[in-house]
């Protein structure tokens, strides 16, 4: 029998199935990618358009607010305008305030020159000195029976009399005086010595019944008032507390010797023989003659010291 021959057309047409059976398998594989891709890029469109959406509403409302915001703007110029407009017409009242002013207080700097020449006594209130011209520049500054300050040419009476006599100027006050007149911070700095300060305190309780704590006494004869030592000693314990009485034995005589070259000695001291309960004893007094020549009043009714004493001053 004859052999059968192979088949030889079947394995080409096989390799053909199985070549077109790889490229359809690529093929698929190649659209499932594409189509997941697509899919991707769908969303991602879905996602742009909605960030889109976003931003084109973000930028309605940010025109919506730039268009109040030039509103405002043009409110604001507008009122800028009106402001500087109004600024220029005050500065302009304002200059011509400033320079009607300035011509009225010339006007009257030299009114009052010319009323102070004539001898007139003006209010310190009412004059700036350092702007009225005077005859060498001189003013002096004095205090009168009203309480009053004034300026004056110096030594000339006031024609109208206003304000009662003239009250000493500081200058002319006795060195005691012039502390008896200060604030105790004014007279602290001005005296370091605690005997200094209080004879300056004793000679105000004497003068200014204000104080209350007064241990001066009438006198008679030729002498118009005095202090015991003894009262003195108890007066100091009272006026500084806390120092000891052995102390202030000590601080009597200083005190009195602090009198004595304050007063430039107008005041004097004397030792009296005294009798208490049967024993006699000699005690020192310090003593205002009666015809101490104290400027002012010597007397009780000598009028207080104001607290701050900025009395009688030459300005020039």
């Amino acid at each position: 029998m004859p052999s059968s021959a192979p088949d030889t057309d079947a394995s080409p047409s096989n390799n053909d199935q199985i070549a077109h059976s790889s490229e359809f398998e690529h093929l698929r594989e190649r659209l499932e990618t594409l189509e997941t891709e697509l899919e991707r890029k769908d969303d991602r469109i879905e996602d742009l358009e909605r960030d889109r959406d976003r931003l084109a509403d973000t930028v309605a409302e940010l025109e919506d607010q730039l268009e109040d915001c030039e509103a405002r703007t043009d409110a604001v110029e507008t009122r800028a305008d009106d402001l500087a407009t109004e600024t220029s017409e005050l500065e302009g009242l304002a200059e011509a305030a400033c320079n009607k002013a300035t011509a009225n207080k010339e006007r009257v700097t030299e009114l009052q020159s010319r009323e102070l020449e004539k001898g007139a006594h003006l209010e310190t209130n009412n004059v700036d000195e350092c702007a009225v011209t005077v005859a060498d520049g001189r003013l002096e500054r004095i205090e009168k029976d009203d309480g009053t300050a004034y300026y004056r040419l110096p030594e000339h009476a006031d024609p109208l009399e206003r304000g009662g006599d003239v009250s000493l100027a500081f200058g002319d006050l006795l060195p005691i005086q012039q502390l008896a007149r200060m604030d105790d911070d004014r007279r602290r700095a001005a005296a370091n010595s605690l005997p200094t300060r209080l004879a300056a305190k004793l000679w105000r309780a004497r003068t200014d019944p204000s104080v209350g704590d007064d241990p001066w006494e009438r006198g008679c004869k030729d002498v118009a008032e005095y202090v015991k030592a003894s009262d003195l000693r108890h007066w100091i314990r009272r006026r500084e507390p806390g120092i000891s009485e052995s102390y202030a034995k000590k601080l009597v005589s200083r005190t009195i010797d602090a009198v004595l070259d304050l007063s430039k000695n107008r005041l004097a001291v004397r030792r009296k023989t005294e009798c208490k309960n049967g024993l006699e004893y000699t005690e020192r007094r310090l003593l205002l003659p009666a015809d101490a020549s104290i400027p002012g009043t010597g007397s009780r009714d000598e009028t207080a010291a104001p607290s701050d004493p900025e009395t009688a001053d030459v300005h020039g």
